[in-house]
């Protein structure tokens, strides 16, 4: 017969939706229930879309029944905005908001949280949290708060505790990463911190910037993403939409030939630079012309790495009391951008097809290139090295 499982020798579990940040936290607060009494299983929740509050209700269910007698704790940006929609739920023990979330007595724990991690392949270091910025559709800043950066030396010391474990890929994070400084004493730029931390680690191989905002690429960061090598050459743009009035109307705070222009110089300087962003389909009042201006965005910017969101209402913006597309019309319409972006990708794929290029190997059998394109590693490649591929083919949008 098989002895009892002793709740406290039972693994606990972090499940992580949303954004880089996010996954960031979830690595700190996996080191902190370590030292936790009981099982303890975190749902670290996002509220970026309605979907997205689902998806974080969703997840809370699957761990009450995977998990009936762990103590079930809901964090994140969701939970920081409707804490009382998840306090609500049988299966939840406790709300966690997000100020909150890195505070060992949040966890039951009395260390504070380790920066390093062995569960991922590449170091994500949050530079900063928070938003400065009002867009319409976006109900992060109710989350997160006004932006607060992190000084360059606990980033530093951040980044120097994952290279200690021999990451060999930085990940810088943040809710908005190109406003970083800006709340810092002699406000210092993005640029200077990446600056920063090329110079202080001289060997680290692979450094990369999540998310950035256009209108705060200045020229010194200008200068950093298209002429230092180690600085991958991958630039993912908040650009939203590719229709000026609707860029207006969620007040953005750059135009669409301001945003192509910046991929043109980008690319005129670092040719291999591969272009990533943002675009959401059917904002309130998008009419079918202006769907065409966002559908046209993907090849005059030369979008390659797609992120698609359909628009949903998020109570409490500005853009959920605007006319609203209808959902069906959404949905088409996002299905349309993805397309677009997926030929865009096969085409620049079939590009990189007999060129070498470094590759950081994942735990699943695939890696990434500095450019962020997607690679099946031969067989017993090992997790988190650096391995030089040719492929010779495309498989399910693989190289190999």
């Amino acid at each position: 017969m098989t002895a009892p499982v002793s709740p406290d020798s039972m693994p606990d579990e972090v499940v992580t939706l949303g954004c880089r940040l996010n996954l960031a936290e979830s690595e700190a607060i996996r080191a902190m229930l370590a030292g936790a009494p009981g099982q303890t299983v975190v749902v670290n929740s996002c509220a970026v879309t309605a979907e997205a509050v689902r998806q974080s209700r969703r997840a809370v269910r699957r761990l009450r029944r995977d998990h009936p007698d762990a103590r079930l704790v809901v964090t994140g940006c969701a939970a920081t905005i409707e804490p009382e929609v998840f306090a609500a739920m049988g299966e939840v023990d406790a709300v966690v908001a997000n100020p909150a979330k890195l505070a060992p007595a949040s966890w039951q724990a009395i260390a504070a949280p380790s920066v390093a991690s062995a569960h991922h392949t590449r170091a994500f270091v949050p530079v900063q949290t928070g938003c400065d910025h009002a867009c319409t559709f976006c109900i992060i800043p109710a989350g997160r708060g006004a932006g607060v950066s992190s000084p360059d030396d606990d980033v530093i010391r951040r980044i120097a505790a994952h290279l200690a474990h021999g990451v060999n890929e930085v990940v810088l994070t943040g809710v908005d990463v190109t406003g970083w400084g800006a709340d810092l004493p002699d406000t210092p730029r993005l640029g200077d911190l990446v600056a920063a931390i090329l110079a202080a680690f001289p060997t680290l191989p692979r450094l990369r910037l999540s998310s950035l905002d256009g209108v705060e690429i200045d020229d010194a960061l200008f200068e950093i993403l298209t002429g230092e090598a180690r600085v991958m050459p991958h630039a993912h743009l908040s650009l939203q939409s590719g229709d000026d009035m609707v860029l207006k109307r969620m007040k953005r705070r750059h135009s669409r030939a301001q945003a192509i222009d910046l991929v043109e110089r980008l690319v005129a300087r670092r040719p291999e630079i591969a272009i990533g962003a943002d675009l959401i389909a059917g904002f309130p009042t998008e009419t079918d012309a202006m769907h065409a201006n966002n559908l046209s965005l993907i090849a005059a910017a030369r979008i390659v790495h797609g992120h698609i969101f359909p628009y949903s209402p998020r109570p409490g913006t500005p853009a959920a009391r605007m006319p609203q597309v209808d959902p069906v019309l959404v949905r088409a319409r996002a299905g349309a951008l993805r397309a677009a972006v997926a030929d865009q990708r096969g085409a620049w794929l079939r590009t990189l097809v007999g060129h070498p290029r470094e590759v950081l190997a994942e735990r699943d059998g695939t890696g990434h290139s500095g450019e962020f394109a997607a690679y099946r590693l031969p067989p017993g490649t090992v997790a988190g090295s650096l391995v030089t591929m040719t492929p010779c083919t495309i498989t399910e949008g693989l190289l190999a």
